[in-house]
């Protein structure tokens, strides 16, 4: 209960921080930022029912699911790091406290999913061994690096594999013949090298 209390409080403060924001510039530019949140929070979510649900746990199918339920939207964690970019638009006149206000709730984020990296990192310890929970979540890590790719350069969404397919795959295909793809790599990378260092921590 303490971990959730915690949580909260950082979530409390970035809302805090966007709320004195909307005061003092008197625009609602910044709320975005709520439902991104939100988004990012997901996994999470998916991750703590699915290691506390004996049924989920039981049953292949409904763990398969769940994890690819989980994978689907785990990009949505350290994507709000590229609503950096919103730094550049006009309505963003408060250039520090935006700065700020926008880290504050990218943090969130990947403490979000880092948080739901090591819920499933533990159920397939536990259903397989280490050693195939370290490849997977390599993979994963990576993965989420090209969903941020996706939903930043050609803007999907995670349930555009259900509600918009065909589209999804032309662009997946043509997308190696796209720069901006090494973006991948760079999210991934960090993605794995924060997760690793979270586990070290904790096994410390």
């Amino acid at each position: 209960m303490k971990k959730y209390f915690n949580l909260l409080i950082s979530i409390g403060f970035a809302i805090i921080l966007l709320i004195l924001r909307i005061k003092l510039s008197g625009t609602i530019f910044y709320t975005f930022l709520i439902w991104n949140l939100f988004l990012a929070g997901l996994p999470y979510v998916i991750s703590q029912i699915m290691i506390k649900s004996e049924y989920i746990q039981s049953s292949k199918l409904t763990s398969i699911l769940g994890f690819i339920i989980w994978l689907l939207i785990l990009p949505n964690s350290p994507y709000i790091i590229t609503d950096l970019i919103h730094l550049h638009d006009n309505a963003s006149n408060m250039a520090w406290y935006d700065l700020f206000l926008v880290f504050v709730f990218a943090i969130n984020g990947l403490i979000l999913g880092l948080l739901s990296m090591q819920d499933i990192f533990k159920m397939i310890t536990e259903k397989f061994n280490k050693k195939v929970a370290t490849y997977t979540l390599c993979k994963v890590c990576f993965l989420a690096g090209y969903g941020v790719y996706l939903g930043r350069f050609l803007r999907f969404n995670s349930w555009d594999v259900i509600t918009n397919p065909t589209s999804l795959i032309h662009q997946v295909v043509y997308s190696v013949y796209d720069s901006r793809i090494l973006i991948t790599f760079a999210f991934g990378g960090l993605l794995w090298i924060l997760f690793r260092l979270l586990q070290s921590i904790r096994l410390a």
